[in-house]
């Protein structure tokens, strides 16, 4: 990086704006951090209703490998970077070629292939699970009977527990390979967990790196439903090898940007790797609210090239994540809302405009609670709709207060 772009300075003769690819919550909240720090912003994403294209400065509508589509962010932008690891990397490496781009296309290119993940890992000298890539039937036919149970999972474009399967036969094997079209996989042995937990790292193109407080994190089909962040949920020695693989991650990656792990807790108390994420992360989100500085700010700061201070948490902390099932009548994905877009429902319900919507009012009436809801206009299962931090004087308190909020949502405790 050739230097830092100050907040509220021209670049090329117009305001300092930070682009990004991908116009998601995470996009969103990256542009909000942004926009508050002083910075102008451009979002590319090839959605009109986009959360962050409807929030940002500029708001570049084509597809992601898109040629004057990317010709136009550069021409915006003095800085990229993305907010989600599926987009294209000869996109970013485009952008790359004219401008600053954090994180780097060859990093993202790791993170979007789950067989190239592994051999990182590996590199790097961080546990991982046993495991074996399956990309021809000579490959199928060699896996070691010792990796039965396990996880098929498709080595590219699989996320929220998308292009998985479990198999615990060879002949299921077989079969899950079928239907996931014989494309190029990994197959993970089973292992029995206790937990699982992720750390966020944020790298400096100098080299400097600071990290949050280690997040245990509680998932539901595949989707992060909890993250708790207070002392204690983690075995400090856990907390602190967690810590290190991941800076050797980050490390070995030459990765400049926030960087998220996922581990797996074995109950024998290993700590094995799981993925990795080349942007800021669900189980972060609570820094909004428990932190004196979020990933996303940390995210400006590494794109911009400012300094980076050790991040402090000042209150305990759970996450709720609120997915699409909260609103009544849920709707499967590729369908429109019932609720608010059905006449005859309509009237049948008293024309109430709030029907569907949960009671926020109730929830907001709890102390230490903080709604981040991402613009979204229609709710579906399993749709990421916003979350929920609960903050609070103690880890106590906080859980208290969270089961109380689960309980008006309608979430499954935890």
């Amino acid at each position: 990086m050739s230097g830092v772009i100050l907040p509220g300075s021209v670049v090329n003769g117009q305001p300092a704006t930070l682009g990004v690819m991908g116009g998601g919550q995470l996009g969103r909240m990256f542009v909000h951090a942004a926009q508050a720090m002083g910075y102008y912003t451009a979002v590319l994403d090839p959605d009109p209703a986009s959360p962050a294209g409807r929030v940002s400065h500029h708001h570049i509508q084509t597809d992601y490998l898109d040629e004057q589509g990317l010709a136009q962010l550069m021409q915006r932008c003095a800085a990229i970077t993305t907010e989600f690891e599926n987009v294209p990397a000869p996109a970013l490496l485009t952008l790359g070629a004219h401008r600053f781009v954090a994180p780097a296309s060859d990093a993202v290119a790791i993170a979007q292939d789950r067989a190239a993940e592994k051999a990182h890992f590996v590199k790097c000298g961080v546990p991982v699970a046993p495991h074996a890539v399956i990309e021809t039937e000579a490959q199928l036919a060699a896996v070691a009977d010792d990796l039965l149970p396990g996880i098929l999972k498709t080595a590219r474009l699989g996320y929220d527990g998308k292009g998985q399967v479990r198999v615990k036969t060879r002949a299921e094997l077989v079969t899950a390979w079928t239907e996931l079209k014989q494309v190029p996989c990994v197959l993970e042995k089973m292992l029995p967990l206790k937990d699982e937990c992720s750390v966020i790292v944020a790298r400096s193109g100098r080299g400097e790196m600071v990290h949050f407080p280690v997040q245990r994190n509680l998932h539901r089909d595949g989707i992060l439903a909890v993250t708790e962040v207070n002392p204690g949920v983690i075995d400090p020695l856990l907390a602190q090898q967690a810590v290190q693989a991941t800076k050797a991650i980050a490390e070995g990656l030459h990765y400049v940007g926030v960087l998220c792990v996922e581990f797996f807790v074995l109950e024998g108390g290993q700590l094995v790797v799981n993925e990795i994420a080349p942007r800021p992360h669900n189980s972060g989100h609570y820094t909004l609210d428990a932190c004196d500085q979020s990933q996303f700010d940390l995210q400006v700061r590494t794109l911009a090239g400012l300094p980076l201070t050790p991040p402090r948490q000042h209150s305990p902390a759970i996450m709720l994540n609120l997915l699409g099932d909260l609103w009544s009548e849920p709707v499967k994905s590729g369908s429109e809302p019932k609720s608010g877009s059905d006449p005859d429902l309509r009237s049948k319900l008293g024309s109430d405009p709030n029907f569907g919507t949960p009671r926020w009012d109730k929830v907001l009436a709890l102390p230490g609670t903080h709604l981040h809801l991402y613009g979204k206009l229609s709710a579906r299962q399993g749709r990421k709709m916003g979350h929920l931090n609960i903050t609070g004087a103690t880890p106590e308190a906080v859980r208290a207060t969270a089961l109380q909020a689960c309980a008006l949502l309608g979430i499954e405790p935890f």
